[in-house]
């Protein structure tokens, strides 16, 4: 059996907890959630997509986190109310495809849709802009459904730091680490992709919770803020935490690295947000890639980064998060949620056993959630909602 053979049998008894995924702003962006005009039980490659039923079943995948994504130039109510509109999207998913998603809460959630032959699919709010500094907001959008919180986007917000801007809080303010605790209650998991490494370090000593890494790879790898420093890395074990490596071609591949900062300026120059992946600015970033050939990153590009976490965290704080429909390029080979099956391959090529695979994919995610949930029922019993407010922690 060759070895793409071998990782579509392993993906059939351990699929991919994949940790991050952005059709919910797809479908924003391209139809404005009219799902009757984007059917995703049929292929939407054609409408530039790289989400679909049948696609995530070729890949493998069988539990999802839909981001709840708003962008960070979005504040205040704006941000909530924009947020409540990705929630409301991902549950019309789950209802109109019930016959292959199944709404998930719990890590027990997870494992019953798996064993029923559907897709999990779990809620992550991108960003703490998402909240409006409201830990009441907070807790609304966990009884909602969302299980993670991203603490920033590519912006600070006024109680954390992001990866991808100016040092304003030097990681997490009072109030931050306040958000930490009362996630650690409610069972919210920690997301610390996009923030910076003093704010990872922060969250990280604060959460009596495993943190998680949606969609960030390794900074020793391909020295990007959005990746993971080796100290951080190594900071896991004693966590319990998980980082799942991403995709993108910008955070993995070195000499992707300026390429896209040019890229990026030449959509501003033409008037769009360089995260836009409608039609009309996939043109332009076609037209720019005509003129300059983007360097192009593969499965084993994303191979790098895991061999290096797994050294580096241990195999069992490791995991997958690709960002599809987050981003305007994917690696060659990993095109879309089918590809899945090209990255295990490739891991069994390079001597990966099956045992840490199957944690790799589907374990290590699932563990954390449970630990998280039973984190929030002993946190739970010994303090109750939190009333602080930014102005009384950070003045």
């Amino acid at each position: 059996m060759n070895a793409l053979d071998r990782a579509r049998e392993l993906l059939a008894a351990h699929p991919v907890v994949d940790g991050h995924n952005d059709l919910p702003w797809a479908l924003r962006q391209q139809v404005a959630y009219d799902l009757d005009r984007c059917d995703i039980a049929a292929d939407q490659s054609g409408a530039g997509l790289h989400t679909d039923l049948p696609r995530l079943r070729a890949g493998g995948v069988g539990a999802q986190f839909w981001s709840v994504y708003v962008r960070s130039d979005m504040s205040g109510d704006d941000a909530v109310s924009a947020t409540l509109e990705q929630i409301d999207i991902v549950r019309q998913l789950t209802d109109r495809y019930a016959g292959d998603l199944r709404l998930a809460l719990t890590a027990d959630d997870v494992e019953a849709a798996r064993s029923e032959g559907r897709i999990a699919s779990l809620m992550g709010a991108e960003g703490g802009h998402s909240i409006n500094c409201s830990l009441a907001t907070l807790r609304s959008l966990h009884a909602l459904g969302v299980r993670y919180m991203t603490l920033t986007h590519n912006d600070n917000i006024p109680w954390a730091d992001s990866a991808t801007d100016e040092p304003r809080a030097g990681g997490l303010t009072r109030f931050g680490e306040e958000v930490v605790r009362e996630m650690n209650r409610l069972g919210m998991l920690v997301d610390l992709s996009h923030v910076s490494a003093d704010t990872m370090r922060d969250a990280v000593r604060v959460s009596e919770a495993p943190v998680i890494f949606s969609h960030s790879s390794a900074r020793a790898v391909c020295d990007h803020p959005r990746n993971v420093p080796d100290d951080v890395l190594a900071s896991l074990p004693a966590n319990g935490g998980v980082a799942m490596a991403t995709f993108v071609p910008k955070f993995i591949l070195p000499e992707a690295v300026a390429w896209t900062a040019a890229a990026d300026e030449n959509m501003r120059a033409h008037g769009f947000h360089h995260l836009d992946t409608t039609p009309e600015a996939m043109a332009v970033h076609q037209a720019f890639e005509a003129s300059r050939p983007r360097p192009v990153a593969t499965a084993a590009t994303v191979a790098d980064h895991l061999d290096h976490m797994r050294e580096v965290a241990g195999v069992d704080h490791i995991g997958i998060g690709g960002d599809f429909d987050g981003t305007a390029f994917t690696p060659v080979d990993l095109a879309d949620v089918a590809g899945y099956p090209n990255l295990i391959a490739e891991l069994l090529r390079r001597g990966w056993s099956e045992a840490d695979l199957a944690k790799l994919t589907w374990k290590n995610a699932v563990r954390v959630l449970r630990d998280a949930e039973a984190v929030a029922r002993d946190v739970s019993s010994r303090r109750g909602p939190s009333v602080a407010t930014i102005g009384a922690l950070d003045g």
